[in-house]
């Protein structure tokens, strides 16, 4: 055997043998996950009668001319038959199929049924995608809150070298963990109206078999019923702008127990918050208390569309640093467009989730910050009196 034939032969050899090391595989799940709800469980079976199905065809289709080329090959003497339309065939190969879609459409028209089926939901939650957040709202608790992305920025963006130059390992749950996650009960149906604030987003729960568009303008409708107490992750499935892959979301099931604790919990915190406001409209910060503050919270809500430079990414997110809005502009416009948002543009209104002290601080932040040296001072009052309801 020459030596090229011989490498060849090694090749070949070590490529079969490390597709069926245990070590290849151990690392890649190559099959559709079941899920932990009866829905997701009928997903993956109507996925495993597919590829059997699929599979079928193909050893029959594959066997079938392997086997003709092997015994009716022309080196043996076949001659292949001279024949024009045939009734059993043309019948069998339109027969065929048909049943075969029909064996798969019923299962199918049934999962898809099941999948549509709001009836007799017993909690009904809002969801609504940002740029780049999802806002929830339980209907009948008063109870709303946005859920983040809580991977530190210097993490994901390999600041000093954090998961490179010094070799440390990145979160066993890196960028799929959230501030506050999104809480239902177990056995408890739980219905879902999605809808989206700017563009068209997508909330993607895998163990769920929940993926529904979040289009603005639209609400579209989705369920689940979780058997088991756990936290589930997922996130946003659609491109929905330069910071999509840091839309995570995070689903905590509670027994019903530790459910309507949690809820008298927000309860409580909602309150307390109400008095936290209150009690800012007669409070005043000074200059150093507004800019740790306002720093604090630009980092978090601000920096990925303004950079931490206040550069900014033009066009799309202009500059703070020198721009009118944040030196020569009136304060009260600068609050209004902190609050509400601007139509027409990627900014969105942080009315409500933040508070009017941390408003304040934002946007004493941004008129003094990167050389800007307004010298305004925003307290909670300012922000209450431009229309900060």
């Amino acid at each position: 055997m020459s030596r090229g034939n011989q490498g060849w032969l090694m090749g070949g050899w070590l490529f079969f043998t490390g597709l069926l090391s245990s070590s290849a595989w151990a690392d890649t799940q190559l099959n559709l996950t079941k899920g932990v709800t009866a829905v997701s469980r009928e997903v993956y079976d109507l996925h495993m009668l597919a590829l059997y199905i699929c599979t079928a065809i193909g050893v029959v289709v594959f066997g079938a001319m392997f086997w003709s080329m092997a015994f009716h090959r022309k080196s043996k003497g076949a001659k292949a038959a001279d024949f024009h339309e045939s009734t059993k065939v043309e019948i069998l190969w339109t027969a065929i199929p048909i049943v075969i879609l029909i064996a798969m459409a019923v299962p199918a028209t049934s999962t898809l049924i099941d999948m549509e089926n709001n009836d007799n939901s017993e909690v009904t939650i809002q969801i609504t995608g940002s740029q780049w957040k999802w806002h929830y709202k339980y209907f009948d608790q008063g109870i709303e809150y946005y859920s983040v992305l809580s991977t530190p920025r210097e993490e994901y963006e390999n600041q000093n070298g954090s998961f490179s130059g010094n070799g440390n390992a990145k979160n066993e749950n890196y960028l799929l963990e959230v501030d506050k996650p999104l809480v239902i009960p177990a056995n408890k149906k739980v219905r879902f109206l999605i809808t989206s604030d700017d563009v068209i987003h997508s909330w993607w729960v895998p163990a769920f078999a929940v993926k529904q568009d979040a289009n603005p303008g639209f609400i579209n409708e989705a369920w689940t019923n979780v058997d088991e107490p756990g936290v589930y992750r997922g996130q946003c499935a659609e491109l929905c702008g330069k910071d999509h892959g840091f839309m995570p979301i995070v689903v905590e099931v509670k027994s019903s127990d530790d459910y309507d604790a949690w809820l008298n919990e927000q309860h409580a915190m909602t309150a307390k918050a109400a008095d936290a406001e209150k009690e800012s409209l007669s409070a005043s910060m000074n200059k150093d208390e507004l800019m740790q503050l306002g720093e604090t919270t630009y980092m978090a809500y601000c920096a990925a569309c303004h950079q931490p430079t206040g550069l900014g990414l033009p066009p799309a997110f202009p500059a703070l640093k020198g721009s009118p809005v944040a030196t020569t502009g009136s304060v009260a416009e600068h609050i209004d467009i902190v609050f509400n948002g601007r139509a027409g543009t990627g900014m969105q209104g942080y009315g409500k989730q933040l508070s009017l002290k941390e408003i304040a601080a934002v946007v004493t932040y941004e008129r003094n910050a990167w050389g800007n040296d307004t010298g305004d001072l925003v307290q909670s009052s300012d922000v209450k009196a431009a229309g900060g309801e």
